[in-house]
């Protein structure tokens, strides 16, 4: 054997070690890919009825949100009308109870001039 030979046969030992040591973390990182590809697979399964649990949510609470509105629209008729009332009322009886405030203070001003 020739010193060509045996530097043949290192290099070839060195390259089988090589590939004996990346051969390890090639083998763990396949085994991750399929954990994440298992993991995939069972979040792909397990969304698809919470996408339909969402928008069953999603619909209900739509209707309710309208009847919501509907309950709204007729608070504020209602107020409206509450506020027309009091006008009413305050126009009715605000202008009579004004004049009586005020006879009442001048006869107990006249009173008052009396004593």
């Amino acid at each position: 054997m020739s010193g060509g030979d045996i530097a043949a046969i290192v290099a070839a030992a060195g390259f089988v070690l090589l590939v004996l040591f990346i051969a390890v973390p090639l083998l763990k990182l396949g085994r991750v890919l399929d954990e994440a590809r298992n993991s995939i697979r069972d979040l792909n399964e397990s969304v698809s009825p919470l996408l339909t649990e969402l928008t069953d949510t999603v619909t209900a609470t739509n209707k309710q949100l309208a009847k919501v509105d509907v309950i709204t629209e007729n608070v504020a008729e209602v107020t409206t009308n509450v506020s027309a009332l009091v006008a009413v009322f305050s126009s009715t009886l605000g202008s009579p109870l004004v004049k009586l405030a005020g006879l009442a203070k001048g006869v107990n001003a006249f009173l008052g001039k009396k004593k």
